[in-house]
């Protein structure tokens, strides 16, 4: 699908969970609602201003009638998307500019400031329901854990902090030990059970829930800029429970596997523009996947070109450790595993087994940095790879 111009920077995007309307927040301060299908065809719906001051964040309910709008302006604004009105503006719902906005159901709305403070809302009522101050750095990103009704919250101070919305006391669940970096992104894994969050040194930072919250469990380093946006592929994919796609500065949209690690490749390129959000349509369960940087327009990335090969040949999911080896013909623009925190570099061996030429060279042609950014010139949005090499994802 070709770019759509927006006509400003975008700060924030979100989906109609059902319909295929896309919605942005733009540095003007204007939302804008746009159409699209699936022959790439888009048209804007509607334009709305509520706020003088740049929209950061945005976040649509369960069924898509309302989304809520927040910025540097300071307030919280509600829009009927049916009607296209805005239909109320809590003015000075913070003392700091918001950054984050989430919608976690029908009673709840969290928001998120550069002070680091979180409150809950309830849209039926003007006043918050409760404020929680542990953090002291911007908030960076939520996530909503709905089998224990547990808010994630991520922030520039380092540490991570999980908000039981159930309780009435203005205390975090739990809170992680400074992480000694900001903490960017976050989003879930094998079922909910690990987290996944993006860190301004481009490290991976996952928490296991069953471990606590007090500390990450393993750290997967590789990406060459900060990781400012994490989502999860559809469901639909048999290896979406350990896959996620990764936005990073350095204007990369990348697809890697966790546990085992490994990049699996490029889904889109925003040039110099460093990635600031990456959503799927659908609720997340769509086919389309949009990205927007620090330009005046928003990608959408047709995840069914990249992942549904037609080639029944093609390389198997099990199989996906060989792909880049000379033998086996072209590989993905960055063949190899993302590199990990090195324990692997230490053989249970002291003495050296004997290797074939061939496996040498693979070793070393692996140990290159999967993550860093070609310089070989490519056009815009394309991924060098062979189209067979997805198919059993």
């Amino acid at each position: 699908m070709p770019d759509i111009s927006v006509g400003a920077q975008v700060f924030d995007l979100t989906f109609h969970p059902t319909e295929s309307i896309v919605y942005v927040g733009l540095l003007t301060g204007e939302v804008k609602a746009f159409g699209y299908d699936e022959q790439g065809q888009h048209d804007q719906r509607f334009t709305l201003k509520p706020s003088k001051r740049s929209c950061r964040g945005l976040t649509v309910d369960e069924r898509g009638d309302r989304i809520w709008s927040v910025g540097k302006g300071k307030s919280l604004c509600t829009i009927d998307t049916r009607t296209a009105q805005i239909t109320n503006t809590q003015l000075a719902a913070h003392d700091a500019p918001i950054n984050r906005v989430r919608y976690i159901s029908q009673h709840f709305l969290a928001t998120g400031d550069d002070d680091g403070t979180v409150k809950l809302w309830d849209p039926r009522t003007p006043a918050e329901i409760r404020a929680y101050n542990h953090h002291f750095d911007f908030i960076s990103d939520f996530l909503w854990l709905p089998d224990k009704k547990h808010l994630v919250v991520t922030s520039g101070d380092g540490t991570l902090s999980v908000l039981d919305v159930r309780s009435g006391k203005p205390a975090p669940f739990a809170q992680s030990e400074d992480q000694e970096d900001e903490l960017l992104s976050a989003t879930a894994i094998k079922g909910g059970q690990k987290v996944v969050v993006g860190t301004q040194m481009g490290t991976l930072s996952i928490f296991n829930r069953k471990s606590g919250w007090g500390d990450c469990v393993d750290r997967v380093p590789g990406h060459p800029h900060s990781i400012d946006a994490l989502c999860t592929l559809p469901s639909s994919y048999p290896s979406s429970h350990s896959t996620i796609l990764t936005g990073s500065s350095d204007g990369l949209i990348r697809v890697v596997q966790l546990l085992p690690t490994k990049l699996l490749g490029i889904v889109a390129d925003h040039g110099d523009f460093p990635v600031e959000r990456v959503v799927v349509d659908r609720a997340g369960e769509g086919r389309w996947v949009g990205s927007v940087g620090h330009e005046d327009v928003l990608k959408l990335t047709d995840l069914k070109d990249i992942f549904e090969d037609e080639d029944e040949g093609g390389v198997g999911e099990g199989d996906s450790e060989h792909v880049g080896s000379e033998d086996e013909g072209p590989s993905i623009t960055a063949p190899g595993p993302v590199e990990e925190e090195k324990n692997d570099e230490c053989s249970d061996s002291d003495e050296p087994e004997p290797e074939d030429p061939k496996s040498k060279k693979r070793k070393k042609k692996q140990a290159k940095d999967p993550l860093a950014k070609k310089k070989e010139k490519k056009g815009r949005n394309q991924i060098v790879t062979d189209p067979s090499f997805f198919s059993g994802l």
